[in-house]
């Protein structure tokens, strides 16, 4: 049971990315995902989570309008779309997969994580 990021990389601010989360040992339905960031000297925080079996979102302030969470079931995977991307949006991004998080509550843990690819905006 894995959860793989990628799509990571340097972009210049304006720009845009998309970071992929392929699942492996388990499907996506019936699970929360959600994608976190975390930059140097900072905590883990939530950047948007999907309840998969709602189609509800979350989206943090500092990212709504900007950033789109989404699912393709066929690939098992989940995205992060993400535009007008901004210096402040450096950070390694995880993504995260769990039945006992209720998104958009945000009540619950997620307990499979990835192991993060890194997003560089340069200004």
């Amino acid at each position: 049971v894995q959860l793989v990021e990628s799509g990571g990389g340097l972009v210049q601010a304006g720009g845009s990315l998309r970071l992929s989360c392929a699942a492996s040992g388990f499907t996506f339905h019936n699970y929360a995902t959600g994608w976190f960031r975390q930059a140097p000297g900072t905590g883990r925080e939530l950047v948007s989570c999907l309840n998969s079996r709602t189609g509800q979102t979350y989206y943090a302030a500092f990212v709504k309008g900007r950033f789109a969470i989404s699912m393709d079931n066929a690939k098992n995977t989940v995205y992060l779309s993400m535009n007008g991307l901004k210096p402040e949006d450096t950070a390694s991004y995880y993504c995260a997969a769990g039945t006992s998080y209720y998104c958009p509550d945000g009540d619950g843990y997620f307990d499979i994580w990835g192991r993060g690819t890194l997003v560089t905006v340069s200004s």
